[in-house]
């Protein structure tokens, strides 16, 4: 005896609707950015391989409310040469060395690894409702390295490093010129926001 279509169709329509629909608990698509991963500098690289450039980042965060932006340099770069308007906390990853002592080899004070870092940075993800974060540094080395430090301490989140950061990589004269957050024209500023600071004794 034949089956009635419409007992075929019925599951098959069901079948295609719930394959149609997104997923509980995925976020929106994946951010879209023109960096090519391979061709990143070791130093730049993480874990979850998950990449932007400042001009895209400032895009993403103009038009997404749902991504954060954190950048983890130390509290006198963000007061001295400034940090995006758009950020939403400044938690350092590494902070200068009280007695200022000298690295000859890098020509530049000491900075010291911020133990408070991974612990401020889980509980204000935790009080978030983000679907990505995106790290600023300088020129997208520590960013790099705070990206590593969190997936290790087992944060899930998507955790995408600004490759060129916030003053960008260094021209032939030594000047950063090339790229990086200010060079883009995006949105800066020197007036530290109140509370904008955070992880520090």
């Amino acid at each position: 005896m034949p089956v009635p279509f419409r007992l075929i169709a019925a599951p098959a329509i069901a079948l295609c609707l719930v394959f149609s629909l997104p997923a509980a608990g995925i976020a929106e698509p994946m951010i879209t950015t023109t960096v090519v991963a391979d061709a990143l500098p070791k130093g730049k690289q993480t874990m979850p391989a998950l990449y932007i450039t400042a001009a895209e980042a400032a895009d993403v965060v103009a038009t997404r409310e749902d991504v954060l932006l954190i950048d983890v340099r130390t509290p006198e770069e963000t007061m001295l040469v400034g940090y995006p308007t758009s950020a939403d906390v400044n938690i350092p990853f590494a902070l200068l060395a009280p007695d200022h002592s000298f690295d000859a080899k890098k020509g530049r004070y000491q900075m010291n690894p911020n133990p408070r870092f991974v612990g401020t940075m889980q509980s204000y993800l935790d009080a978030q409702d983000a679907s990505a974060v995106l790290i600023i540094c300088r020129s997208g080395g520590r960013s790099a390295r705070a990206v590593d430090a969190l997936v290790k301490a087992g944060v899930t989140l998507p955790l995408y490093t600004v490759v060129d950061g916030f003053e960008g990589d260094k021209d032939k004269a030594g000047q950063r010129t090339i790229n990086g957050w200010k060079n883009a024209g995006a949105p800066w500023t020197t007036k530290i926001a109140a509370d904008f600071l955070q992880g520090v004794d």
